[in-house]
């Protein structure tokens, strides 16, 4: 049996291990990204192919002759042509709840950044402020405390829940919003109020083209002017034009952003040119502790094994 990992740069820089892979099945082809062109050469010979982000075509997919698995290195899988492989009757697997602990952290270190003010703070330092405070204490930029503020959480599956449970030891009023332009559950609060009463606003759904836009114009001037929005989930859930119109005119206090509609980058990306404090942007890191990381290579050989044991291997349809 062979395999091969098509992006594994993705995910490790040397500092993982990768006994478990070895483990299950061998040997292994770790490349470390691949073309479009490549991809049709490196996955015909093998039976198991591990993707992160490359895409995996029709034509790709129907090429690969000997393949009996598809494993995403990753919860989503919209780079694999789910139809094609299942035509081939080509199961497609991926990983999940592996990087809960890292996303909420990072959640609240966003958070946290903004409620203390950190990046005014250090450049107040950087520029001599607080050298030439007339006090021991400068109280240039107002901090505010999170016990007692309501944080709106806006999809509640795994790492909603876990954002909420953390949220909790904080003192932290909540409120988890139903599906936009649905009645409310219960234990649901709708989702128009959820967005004019939070002070926080933490986005954990995934992307589809109902949640396409999820926060656009009609919302940010919903929000209070004093709400933060925080997105750890996807950059398409927010619309990027609004969101600085949003910060600029101060119609929102705040963003913490870890992803954008395009990644990476340009250089010349309109998010990036924003310099104010009042956005914080990190480079969708959220998920990649070296904890979460080797717990998805972990899981990744599980599905493997599973697959040939025949047991549940987390396949998608």
């Amino acid at each position: 049996m062979r395999a091969v990992f098509l992006d594994f740069g993705s995910v490790t820089r040397g500092d993982m291990d990768c006994t478990v892979l070895d483990q299950v099945i061998s040997p292994w082809h770790f490349y470390e990204e691949s073309s479009e062109q490549q991809v049709l050469e490196r996955i015909k010979p093998v039976e198991v192919v591990v993707s992160n982000k490359v895409f995996l075509n029709r034509a790709a997919i129907f090429a690969a002759e000997r393949l009996k698995l598809i494993c995403v290195s990753a919860t989503g899988y919209n780079n694999i042509d789910l139809t094609a492989a299942a035509e081939r009757n080509i199961p497609v697997c991926n990983v999940r709840g592996y990087a809960t602990p890292s996303v909420v952290q990072h959640v609240f270190m966003l958070i946290l950044n903004l409620s203390c003010r950190f990046l005014e703070y250090q450049e107040l330092m950087k520029t001599g402020g607080w050298q030439a405070s007339k006090f021991f204490c400068p109280l240039d930029f107002g901090i505010e405390e999170l016990s007692g503020k309501t944080l709106g959480i806006i999809g509640h599956g795994e790492l909603g829940r876990g954002v909420a449970e953390i949220a909790k030891a904080f003192g932290m009023q909540l409120l988890i919003a139903e599906h936009k332009g649905k009645p409310a559950r219960s234990g649901r609060t709708a989702f128009d109020k959820v967005i004019s009463q939070a002070d926080f606003i933490s986005l954990h759904c995934p992307l589809s083209p109902d949640t396409h836009n999820l926060i656009a114009r009609e919302e940010f001037e919903q929000m209070k002017s004093s709400a933060y929005l925080i997105n750890t989930a996807r950059g398409g859930l927010v619309n990027e034009t609004d969101l600085l119109q949003s910060l600029t005119s101060g119609n929102i206090a705040g963003a913490a952003i870890d992803v954008l509609q395009e990644e990476p980058p340009q250089k010349n990306n309109v998010m990036l040119q924003h310099q104010a404090a009042n956005l914080i942007i990190t480079p969708h890191m959220a998920w990649a502790s070296r904890q979460s990381r080797q717990r998805l290579l972990n899981q990744l050989a599980e599905n493997i094994r599973n697959f040939f044991q025949n047991k549940p291997f987390n396949q998608v349809s």
